[in-house]
């Protein structure tokens, strides 16, 4: 029988392409069982260079237009759905979701939509883009949920420079404590990881606090929609 074919745009970053694969694999195993080589699912992933520089604002029309390129190569190849692995890709959401044939998964809902009901307060760590777009807040405002005002937006972007240029554990663990001596400062029950250069650190470092990570909301409906496909 002919599997279904899952579509994963990623490289925004580069480094963080493999960490979400390696998601949806452990998912796989999660939630199926998967064991043999056979088990998992046919991915076709496109590694998409895009212009985005830390140093300059964003040209909006270029961004979208390299991401619609990726979505189309994917389309092309003939995958049944896709998932975009990049948060500040889905600034554009509406407009990429109607340029191909197939359904675009959207995780700014899946990530909104896991944050449990008894969650109190919640931080949001995510690139500057994203947060200056305001699609995660227009999410949280359906759930009737608000957002601790935190101003830790410089070091949130030295982290995310750090994860881009470097492969030193220790400094990322150093700003990542520094990011969580704030919220602890500010009584913060929930973290919101919207970033999957960021979702790529809090594997490997500690935290006290309740996570709600997009790109792990993502890989759980990457394999729940392929599965859905492979029973029908």
């Amino acid at each position: 029988m002919e599997q279904p074919v899952i579509g994963i745009l990623a490289g925004m970053g580069p480094r963080s392409t493999a960490p979400f694969i390696d998601l949806v694999v452990t998912e796989c195993q999660r939630q199926y069982g998967a064991k043999d080589d056979a088990d998992f699912p046919r991915m076709m992933i496109c590694s998409q260079p895009t212009p985005f520089y830390e140093d300059r604002p964003i040209d909006h029309m270029a961004l979208e237009a390299a991401i619609r390129d990726g979505l189309r190569h994917l389309d092309r190849a003939g995958v049944d759905f896709i998932a975009i692995a990049c948060n500040t890709a889905h600034i554009y959401y509406p407009q990429l979701a109607g340029c191909v044939s197939v359904p675009v998964l959207n995780m700014i809902d899946l990530a909104v939509d896991a944050i449990p009901a008894s969650t109190r307060t919640l931080a949001l760590l995510a690139s500057r883009p994203t947060v200056e777009a305001g699609i995660y807040q227009a999410g949280l405002h359906r759930r009737e949920l608000s957002l601790v005002e935190m101003d830790w937006q410089p070091q949130v972007d030295n982290l995310l420079g750090a994860v881009r240029t470097s492969t030193d554990p220790s400094l990322f663990a150093r700003l990542w404590s520094e990011l969580m001596e704030k919220a602890r400062a500010a009584g913060v029950h929930t973290l919101l990881v919207a970033c999957l250069d960021l979702s790529a650190v809090i594997s490997h470092v500690p935290t006290e606090f309740k996570v709600v990570d997009a790109a792990q909301c993502l890989a759980e409906d990457v394999v729940k929609q392929w599965l859905t496909r492979r029973t029908a």
